[in-house]
């Protein structure tokens, strides 16, 4: 393919493109104005008369050479960034986009996601266009402008530091979905006994609101460790919730069962997924900063929300106690 392409070979290379930019970023916003920046940078070679043997190529290049410097100009704003960081999340059920959520595989689990932020750039790059888009080494090293042994070397250095972080997926698809649907049925009951029996003891609970929601427990805790004082805050959290007159949806966010919380107006509260790991829930995701969900559609309003928890009052005497910590 030689010129700009229509229809479903745009969303075809649209959908390679995204997916290298939002595994690279984990920011839906920022993957997408790289994927922008390269599409113009493809077209302006071609209205020049340039030949271009590979479309998918050059923009997997462009891609993945702009997201080695917006990494490297992203670790500066992290490093300041209030509280637990996750990646933005992907409701991937959806139909809606399929160059938005092409590829979708467990390369998309915010667990990987989140060990992935503690790899170099290059490290990322290479870990990615290796292992998720299975790219040969001597190809990565023409897009990293890198020699073949150096992007090995990167590529060694990135799998030992994944398999040393990153959970196991030795459970079955189905598995996962049954624990994750009980987990959420006990969640939605307040089940205490349900949720510890189903947390590792070493659960961890952890919130993203970025200090742009008011309230930190409106989307779930963060900070909190250990089976039974995970169980309690997520048990806080959905006594919190109820008061805010919320509703959890069920849905598969970055290829895996997850929740979307939901106010009255059905406008989004946060976003919540689990990592899985030999049998047991390992970890509990919410993101509610507003600025990482507006791409899923119209966000709460968190302040508001609060105020009108608060002003309800618990019905509970430990309601707020882990949620708020």
């Amino acid at each position: 393919m030689h010129d700009t392409a229509p229809g479903a070979a745009y969303d075809e290379l649209r959908g390679k493109a995204f997916g290298v930019a939002y595994r690279m970023l984990g920011s839906v916003s920022e993957a997408e104005d790289l994927v922008q920046e390269a599409f113009l940078r493809l077209h302006r070679e071609l209205e020049a008369g340039t030949r271009i043997g590979s479309p998918e190529g050059f923009l997997v290049t462009v891609v993945t050479r702009l997201g080695i410097d917006e990494l490297r100009s992203a670790r500066a704003r992290r490093e300041t960034y209030v509280g637990e960081w996750l990646p933005e999340p992907l409701l991937t059920a959806d139909g809606d986009d399929p160059s938005r959520h092409a590829e979708i595989a467990e390369s998309l689990s915010t667990a990987l996601l989140v060990v992935l932020e503690r790899l170099s750039p290059e490290q990322r790059a290479v870990f990615l266009l290796r292992e998720v888009f299975d790219y040969p080494y001597a190809r990565i090293a023409e897009v990293l402008g890198r020699s073949t042994d150096a992007v090995r070397q990167l590529g060694s250095r990135a799998r030992r530091r994944v398999g040393e972080e990153a959970p196991r997926f030795e459970t079955s698809r189905e598995q996962h979905e049954r624990l994750a649907d009980r987990f959420f049925d006990a969640l939605e009951e307040g089940n205490l006994e349900e949720l510890e029996a189903m947390l590792a003891e070493d659960a961890a609970v952890r919130g993203d609101g970025g200090g742009a929601a008011a309230g930190g427990g409106a989307g779930g805790a963060g900070g909190v460790r250990g089976r039974v004082r995970c169980a309690r805050a997520m048990r806080a959290a959905r006594r919190l919730l109820e008061r805010m007159g919320t509703t959890l949806r069920r849905t598969e966010v970055n290829g895996e069962p997850g929740l979307v919380v939901l106010d009255p107006q059905e406008r989004i509260v946060s976003v919540i997924t689990l990592e899985i790991q030999d049998g047991q829930v390992c970890a509990v995701n919410s993101v509610f900063n507003p600025d990482k969900l507006r791409h899923l559609g119209p966000v709460a309003d968190h302040a508001a929300l609060w105020a009108a928890a608060r002003r309800r009052g618990p019905k509970h005497p430990d309601s707020d106690r882990e949620v708020t910590r």
